[in-house]
């Protein structure tokens, strides 16, 4: 008997796979697959819901946070040994480190199959002001850069989620515009994201991110206390974990908002939920591959207010399932606020929109079509 094919799906957090790769484990295992994913550490729940689906959780040793030369090289090292003693025949990365590391270890390995995908250009890319990047950013950038075009010419697919994207690492990396494959969305799965009535009563604008400088949590924040000053009913959620990114927020950035009864921050939740009790999605991000959260909101019919910059703009036909403002202009974003407070009959009418392009765009059986063909010979 032929052994199963074997695919590595690599990330640098467990809860990424969980979020995002569920449905594609699933996929592969449907297709006689044997499925290894590799996260540095697994809970007990996450291990659990990957092995209902009958595939692997492989730990890995990697501190996304460590930018010591010696802990690179182990985690190189040690990926070339746990891909060569599981001989895969395909790996898909994502997120930085394992985009470069894992990619690297895969051609030393010989893994016949290396697919890189790219879902957003993440902090070392993202402009803190209209076109300035710190210093520590600027580093990063630069390190970046030369690594990705040392990795990606490893790969024989990278995938990006934009156009914009496609454009950057073509000219950071020197990447041919054949080997750039554009996704477009990753999707979700439109079943497990039902469509839900508008909620107006009361008016509820809420933000689902990890809390970084460059998602915008800022602006939210600031724009939500001139909305609330003006009407003090409105309700604002944000929902999200603090995180170890280097442009991350902390618990006092927040505090202020939330004692003066700004902001609700119940942290890291199911989000389904409170969406449903949501009126208007509200993400000012200032760069996304294309965001998967605006996408679960859109299928549970919820407008949306998001930027026009990279990955955010995908996501919304201004005017007609929502409004586009500037990257990190509160002004802008507390007016398309206001726009749905003072006439609320269009959280209705480009809710609805908003339902109809999560089902013509966003439907995660798409993404997943594509990223098998990429990953399995003949697809």
């Amino acid at each position: 008997m032929k052994p199963p094919y074997r695919v590595a799906l690599m990330s640098n957090a467990a809860y990424s796979v969980i979020h995002f790769r569920l449905p594609l484990i699933e996929e592969l295992v449907r297709q006689g697959c044997a499925v290894d994913v590799l996260a540095p550490t697994w809970s007990a729940e996450e291990r659990a819901r990957v092995e209902a689906l009958n595939a692997r959780c492989v730990p890995y040793p990697l501190d996304r946070r460590s930018m010591h030369p010696m802990h690179h090289l182990r985690v190189l090292l040690a990926l070339r040994k746990l891909f060569r003693e599981n001989a895969y025949d395909a790996l898909l990365t994502s997120t930085a480190q394992p985009n470069v590391w894992g990619t690297l270890a895969a051609a030393w390995a010989g893994i016949p199959r290396r697919v890189v995908m790219v879902e957003g250009m993440g902090y070392a890319f993202t402009q803190r002001g209209p076109n300035t990047r710190s210093v520590r950013q600027l580093l990063l950038g630069w390190m970046l850069s030369l690594l990705y075009r040392t990795a990606f010419r490893a790969a024989h697919q990278v995938i990006v989620l934009n156009a914009d994207d496609a454009q950057e690492l073509q000219q950071r990396c020197g990447l041919p515009p054949q080997s750039i494959l554009l996704l477009g969305p990753i999707g979700v799965p439109l079943d497990q994201w039902p469509m839900h009535p508008p909620h107006t009563q009361p008016i509820t604008f809420t933000m689902v991110a990890r809390l970084l400088r460059e998602k915008g949590v800022l602006e939210f924040l600031a724009a939500a206390r001139q909305v609330k000053s003006k009407y003090p009913a409105t309700r604002f959620w944000l929902l999200g974990p603090l995180d170890d990114n280097p442009g991350a927020l902390d618990e006092n950035d927040l505090q202020p908002y939330v004692q003066d009864g700004t902001v609700e921050w119940p942290g890291s939740v199911d989000v389904r939920p409170w969406l449903a009790q949501t009126s208007v999605f509200v993400l000012p991000s200032y760069r996304e591959g294309v965001p998967r959260s605006t996408q679960e909101a859109m299928a549970m019919g919820r407008p949306v207010i998001t930027t026009d910059a990279p990955g955010c703009r995908e996501t919304v036909i201004h005017g007609g399932n929502g409004f586009l403002v500037p990257p990190r202009d509160t002004q802008a974003l507390a007016q398309a606020m206001l726009r749905f407070v003072e006439e609320p009959q269009w959280i209705e009418s480009m809710g609805r929109e908003s339902r109809r392009l999560a089902e013509e765009r966003f439907d995660v059986r798409r993404a997943n079509a594509v990223l098998v063909r990429a990953l399995l010979p003949g697809e």
